[in-house]
């Protein structure tokens, strides 16, 4: 995790004003993928990989942001900020300043540091780590406080409204409301939500592939449209059906046969896994660290055989791990077609499987993959 210390000091020296400093975590899905756009269960982990704000008050009307890991600094003017995205890694922060300003917000000038150890482009929400510890950091400004689950939705709209991008809320809300120690399992519906938790004696062990199938390239929507295509013959039959969280598997069973095969594969992948998301916040609530384990190996073939959204080099990852001491379960995480799978391992064996997976795939693929060795952490919240 980055120093807050340096953050302070940085800032200092480039803004002569001291900052206040805000943290909040990047995530990682334990299990629950591609249930939320159908309102169904998810149940992610906010993880130490984190980004970090500082904020002051400025006086001349301009709103200034320098960002560590682009070694960039760009100036706004606060009465004129863009409407539009540009393609550029200050879209989060001033998406952010859109929404709140949206909502009735005066948003006064300020100078804004921000640095991050989040992974870019790994799949672990870098981006909704961004939106929140900005959120946060400006509100701060402004003396106004948000609950939880209202802070995600505004985040998640920066996403949706301003970025251009179709993502639920999953990775805004766990970022707020992450808590050490522990899982959270979310109802996409109602944002109704359940801490289950991780035993001190656990460790995710996130391994990135290091390939990306992009999902931007029509994989995403096209599984979204079978899967909503599903849902429409079922809900043709039983009114009571607007989305597959309200379908059972009996359903697929009576009138499987009237949709396309690949509508159907989808539909038994996002309803199984809704039961799989649930009974995995029980397992973890009895301590039934052998039946999270079954779950999660029963997640990864569906989301690979039915859901069509794993590649090679993820089934491969998920397969390496299989032997390997202290392995309690494994699966592909995240959006698909490539980025990381989640380890949940012995901590006294992490290190050491961590090692291991790492040369097996390098000697099957050529590609080195970066492993990370993580823990639950909590949720946003400002350091000093």
């Amino acid at each position: 995790m980055h120093d807050p210390a340096v953050l302070r000091s940085m800032h200092l020296a480039r803004f002569q004003a001291e900052p206040a400093i805000f943290v909040a975590p990047g995530r990682v899905n334990l299990i629950g993928e591609h249930t939320d756009y159908a309102e169904g269960f998810v149940m992610p982990v906010a993880i130490d990989f984190a980004t970090l704000a500082g904020i002051s008050p400025r006086t001349d009307g301009k709103i200034v942001m320098y960002s560590e890991n682009y070694s960039e600094e760009r100036t706004f003017d606060a009465a004129a900020m863009p409407t539009k995205p540009s393609k550029h890694w200050t879209d989060y922060p001033l998406g952010v300043v859109a929404i709140l300003a949206g909502e009735g917000h005066k948003i006064p000038g300020f100078s804004l540091s921000l640095w991050g150890d989040v992974p870019l482009g790994s799949g672990l929400s870098s981006s909704a780590a961004l939106e929140v510890v900005t959120a946060l950091a400006v509100l701060s400004l402004i003396d106004v406080t948000y609950p939880g689950p209202v802070l995600a939705r505004l985040c998640q709209r920066v996403e949706n409204e301003f970025v251009g991008a179709n993502c639920g809320i999953m990775d805004q809300f766990i970022s707020v409301n992450g808590k050490e120690n522990h899982a959270l399992l979310l109802d996409c519906r109602d944002l109704s939500f359940k801490l289950a938790p991780i035993p001190e004696h656990v460790a995710l062990v996130i391994a990135n592939t290091m390939v990306k199938h992009s999902i931007a390239g029509g994989d995403y929507p096209t599984r979204r449209a079978e899967s909503e295509a599903a849902c429409a013959v079922i809900a043709s039959h039983r009114p009571g059906v607007p989305f597959l969280r309200d379908a059972t598997l009996e359903d697929l069973e009576k009138w499987g046969h009237e949709m396309a095969p690949k509508s159907l594969m989808r539909a038994r992948h996002v309803i199984s896994e809704d039961l799989r998301t649930v009974a995995a916040e029980k397992a973890l609530e009895d301590g039934n660290l052998v039946e999270l384990g079954r779950l999660m190996a029963e997640a990864h073939t569906s989301y690979s055989k039915d859901f069509e959204g794993s590649c090679v080099e993820a089934d491969l990852m998920v397969e390496l791990a299989q032997d390997l001491p202290g392995l309690i379960g494994a699966r592909l995480t995240g959006g698909g077609f490539g980025g990381c799978t989640i380890n949940l391992v012995e901590r006294s064996d992490a290190a050491a499987f961590a090692k291991t997976l790492a040369a097996r795939y390098k000697a099957k693929t050529g590609i080195d993959p970066q492993i990370h060795i993580c823990h639950a952490s909590g949720g946003a919240h400002r350091i000093q």
